[in-house]
This record gives C-alpha cells, sequence and structure tokens, in this order.
C-alpha cells in the first residue's frame, strides 16, 4: 500500500517498504532488499483485511495478481510527469499517481510525503501500484496515491525562496484536479521529514479539505538547536513552522506511530501529549527504520482508506 522515505521510502512493501530505504535520525534510508519489501507487503495487507495467512502463502516468486491492461474507460494505474514549480523556484518538479486497477470513479488521494534524500520516483519504486491492487482486493476502499519532489527543503518556505510545502497546497492539489482525481479532501502520510510535513501541510490545508493524517516516525524537534542542520533557518524559522500546539489539529483525524528507540521518540511523545485529542496509532518497539514501518503499515493503511473514502 504506501511508501516510506528515503529517510522515508516505499509504499508497496508495507507496502512495499514504506520505500525501500532505511532511515536515519537525519531523514536518510539505507537499502533493503526487493524480496524483503514485496514479503513485507503481502503480510501487511493480508494483515489490514484480516487474511494475511492467504496472502503469507503466496509463491514468492509471483507475489503479485496479474494487471491487464486498462480500457479506455478505466483510469491507468501509473501516470507520470512533471512541471516547473514556481513555489521551488522555477525547479522542475516530478510528480506520479498510482491507482488500483480497473477504476472507473474518481478516487480521492493520498498525499505521500518523502523524506529527507528522496523523491516522487523512490517512493512509488517500492510497487504501490501492485500494493494498491493488494488493499482492494483484500477489501479496503479504493483510493490513489500521490507522490512528488519535495527536495529536502522539509516541507516549508526557506530563507532561499524554496517553499516545497506551497508546492504541494498551491501547486500540485489544484493540478490532480486536471488528472482526474477528487481533492474536495485528501490525506496526508509521511514517514520522518515527510512525517512532519504531513502535519504541518494537513494543517494548513484545513479541516474541510484534510480528512486524515498519518505521521510515522515524524521528524520533530523540541527546539531549534536541537533540529538537523539544515532542517531550519534558524530559531525564527523553526518557530514559525513548527506543527507544536496548531489549533487545526484539533479538527483533523491524526494517526501518530513512532518506535520506542528512534530518535525521534521523545520529541515525538510531547507532540502527542499536546495535542487536544489524542491520536490513534502509539508507541510500541521499533527505530527509525523499514523494519517498524511496515510493521506498523497494515494499520495505518486500514484506518486512513475509510477516513479518506467516507
Amino acid at each position: 500500500m504506501l511508501p516510506v522515505p528515503r529517510c522515508d521510502r516505499g509504499f508497496s512493501a508495507g507496502v512495499a517498504d514504506v520505500f525501500h530505504r532505511r532511515p536515519r535520525a537525519d531523514g536518510k534510508m539505507s537499502a533493503m532488499s526487493d524480496l524483503s519489501r514485496r514479503a513485507a507487503l503481502r503480510l501487511a495487507v493480508g494483515a489490514a483485511a484480516g487474511t494475511a495467512g492467504a496472502y503469507a502463502l503466496g509463491s514468492l516468486s509471483n507475489p503479485w495478481p496479474s494487471l491487464a491492461a486498462p480500457s479506455a474507460s478505466t483510469a491507468p494505474t501509473m501516470a507520470e510527469g512533471s512541471f516547473v514549480s514556481a513555489a521551488r523556484g522555477d525547479v522542475p518538479t516530478n510528480w506520479a499517481i498510482a491507482r488500483p486497477p480497473g477504476q472507473t470513479k474518481t478516487l480521492r488521494p493520498v498525499i505521500a510525503l518523502h523524506g529527507k534524500g528522496s523523491d516522487a520516483a523512490t517512493v512509488m519504486a517500492g510497487g504501490v501500484e501492485q500494493g494498491l491492487a493488494q488493499a482492494v482486493a483484500a477489501g479496503l476502499p479504493p483510493f490513489a496515491v500521490v507522490s512528488v519532489d519535495g527536495g529536502g527543503s522539509y516541507w516549508h518556505k526557506r530563507a532561499s525562496g524554496e517553499d516545497s510545502g506551497a508546492m504541494v497546497l498551491d501547486e500540485l492539489i489544484p493540478m490532480l484536479g486536471a488528472q482526474g482525481l477528487d481533492t474536495s479532501r485528501v490525506a496526508f502520510l509521511g514517514w520522518s521529514m515527510g512525517g512532519y510535513g504531513a502535519l504541518l501541510l494537513g494543517a494548513r490545508l484545513g479541516a474541510a479539505r484534510t480528512a486524515a493524517i498519518c505521521a510515522v516516525s515524524p521528524a520533530l524537534w523540541l527546539s531549534s538547536g536541537a533540529s538537523a542542520p539544515g532542517a531550519f533557518d534558524g530559531a525564527e524559522d523553526f518557530s514559525a513552522n513548527s506543527v507544536f500546539e496548531l489549533p487545526a489539529l484539533a479538527s483533523i483525524p491524526i494517526r501518530v506511530d513512532c518506535g520506542t528507540s528512534d530518535p525521534f521518540y521523545t520529541a515525538t511523545k510531547q507532540f502527542v501529549v499536546q495535542l487536544p485529542n489524542p491520536p490513534s496509532g502509539g508507541f510500541s518497539r521499533g527505530g527509525h527504520d523499514g523494519a517498524f514501518w511496515s510493521a506498523q503499515l497494515p494499520a495505518e493503511v486500514a484506518w486512513i482508506a475509510p477516513l479518506l473514502t467516507a
């Protein structure tokens, strides 16, 4: 089902390893094998539908169902393109949209935000198309997954003028209507840097249009001085783009998952405590890596899909 970036990368692994790289504390990831991603996805989707055993016993040599070529009346399972983003400083910006096979109706999108060192292509490289096919076959309502190049600027406006957050909200999402998606309501999902971005951008889009936010191992810090180099331009930038005490988050369904050995555990725990409404998800044994993300993904997808499609 969904990706994790290169510090957060991948979808199909757990919906594929939520990116086939394992993230580090600065939002970067190391490689996982394709076999591991595929095995994790089968188990993840099966668990989400209560049929993990059936998927787990599937053939490792052919873990995905055959995807028939779409007819003229069905949407493609993968569409890709690019645009020159004014918000990012006239930077060519790639995007990708994955859908389950055989879709004839307009779908709502999950905006999947990558981590530092990743991009739109690596989000999709984990097998998002196959993951979506598995999810629908397991009984979850269909939805689309959208990825986009966001660079490494932590999804907010920087002193350089680059604003990857505005790119998502003011350029990407408006463009998705022309690509046959229903953007009246969207969900945000992200890992590490992307988890922080999901909280920030979901709040800025607002409760009227943000159906759900799922932040996985979000890159959060309690002070500007504690943040990773390059994450913010200083104390003022850190304060202006903090996700702590954002009023909009009180009205949006939120899920937060984080490992107890994750370097972001302490700050994430503080974030959860200050939310006006207890979020879904929680803290469990694990670190800032693909193994933890893949283990959480089945429950995350099962949680986000009905909220987005309601």
